[in-house]
């Protein structure tokens, strides 16, 4: 089975199975936010293009910068990710893959490294279960976008470089499952 007909059997299958589930967050974040219940958000993917990003709102308006308590728990679930199972199935993004990111980093990669960009951006990776908690790490950081600049996106690079090189079904299978019971 390709990469691709995984993805697109799965994310139809989880489209259909949580879609209830995804109405009701869309309903729950939307009176919680006072806005759309889906937050949208430019990243970049695939080669590096930019393509849109679906999660569940978590927060209030920009200037705010309030995460809401049930947007903490959101993101704390993951649950604010189960719209990006519509970014699996139209093709922008994997169930694993690097994790998309906001222009200026993975766009801005050199190399060998740009070999990264050759990958569909993911839902999952070991990277995303190793910073699982990234928003705190970066909380307890005197200056949090050196500590991610200098630290934390190093090691991603080097990890999804990693998966780049040894990628398979079957690998990925391994960190699904890895992703679900950490």
């Amino acid at each position: 089975m390709s990469k691709r007909l995984f993805d697109l059997f799965f994310a139809t299958l989880g489209l259909l199975l949580v879609f209830p589930l995804l109405l009701v967050l869309y309903t729950i974040a939307a009176i919680d936010t006072k806005q759309s219940g889906i937050f949208f958000q430019t990243r970049i993917g695939q080669f590096g293009l930019p393509f849109t990003i679906y999660k569940i709102r978590t927060f209030g308006r920009p200037s705010e910068k309030r995460i809401s308590k049930l947007g903490a728990f959101l993101r704390n679930s993951k649950l604010d990710e189960l719209p990006q199972l519509w970014n699996i199935f139209i093709g922008n993004m994997s169930f694993v893959g690097p994790r998309p990111d906001i222009a200026g980093y993975y766009d801005s990669l050199q190399g060998e490294n740009r070999k990264i960009l050759k990958l569909k951006p993911g839902l999952t990776s070991l990277a995303s279960i190793k910073y699982a908690n990234e928003e705190y790490l970066l909380e307890k950081q005197e200056n949090p976008l050196e500590y991610n600049d200098t630290i934390i996106f190093p090691d991603k690079v080097k990890m999804n470089l990693e998966y780049y090189c040894s990628n398979s079904i079957y690998g990925d299978l391994k960190i699904i499952w890895k992703t679900i019971y950490r």
